[in-house]
């Protein structure tokens, strides 16, 4: 049973930061797509950041890019988002996901691209 558990959420007050962290259990998600998605009230998930394998590039949605970080320990089986400058409109539940393959083109924006998912972790920005 391959397992991501999350940590790292929590309330912070605007402008401040917080690193979520998302450890898998299985080695071979070491070289497949990682990425993180969130989900606000009333609201679908969507797609903040994605490395597409563990030597391929990383991409970010348009409000995340210059204030969060997605980066992958290979040896640990581990992924982070640091993020930076943190607004109230980025209050959600932030979830993990991976996939046990590479994401080529788009995909890496598409949950149905990824094979398992974390619990979740709620990040909270206050104004």
């Amino acid at each position: 049973q391959v397992q991501l558990v999350e940590s790292g959420g929590g309330l912070v007050q605007a402008g401040g930061s917080l690193r979520l962290s998302c450890a898998a259990s299985a080695r071979r998600f070491s070289y497949g797509g990682m990425g993180w998605f969130r989900q606000a009230p009333g609201k679908e998930r969507e797609f903040v950041a994605a490395n597409t394998w563990s030597g391929g590039s990383t991409y970010y949605t348009e409000s995340a890019k210059g204030r969060f970080t997605l980066a992958r320990d290979n040896v640990k089986n581990t992924v982070y988002l640091q993020m930076n400058s943190l607004k109230p409109e980025d209050t959600a539940v932030y979830y993990c996901a991976a996939s046990g393959l590479r994401l080529y083109g788009g995909n890496y924006q598409y949950a149905r691209s990824y094979d398992y998912w974390g619990q979740g972790t709620q990040v909270t920005v206050s104004s």
